[in-house]
């Protein structure tokens, strides 16, 4: 996928986030040429989408996406508030293994949240309606 096709694709969509997610975060892979979760790991064992977690506050939830000791990423819906969608990953985190990287997403947005253990966290905000690659 090049990123005009994306652009042009995720720009005009409007699937809700349990519609378009899995296949946002797809096109993703194959934009950046990586594998999907279940082509490198077909039981989701270490990476997969819908990953179950206990929340910090006791009640169950899922990461929609995780890989283990890499992410946790949480989709919210176009425009949707990705601060409330933050503070909900951030509750599965230890259940997620404590990633290095919690991501937010409304398809529009992508914002990068460091998680690094002895490191002052910071936030990256990507919007993917301008994405610019530099592959070397």
């Amino acid at each position: 996928m090049t990123p005009e096709q994306f652009i042009a694709k995720w720009q005009i969509s409007t699937l809700k986030e349990r519609s378009g997610s899995q296949e946002h975060f797809i096109d993703l892979c194959r934009l950046l040429n990586e594998p999907t979760p279940a082509e490198i790991d077909p039981v989701g064992a270490c990476y997969c989408f819908e990953r179950g977690a206990k929340k910090t506050t006791g009640s169950d939830g899922w990461a929609d996406v995780w890989k283990r000791n890499c992410f946790g990423w949480e989709y919210k819906g176009k425009r949707k508030n990705l601060n409330e969608a933050f503070v909900q990953l951030h509750r599965y985190a230890p259940a997620l293994e404590n990633p290095p990287l919690l991501i937010v997403s409304d398809m529009e947005r992508i914002i990068i949240h460091t998680a690094f253990n002895g490191i002052v966290p910071s936030k990256k905000v990507r919007n993917t309606s301008k994405i610019v690659l530099h592959l070397v």
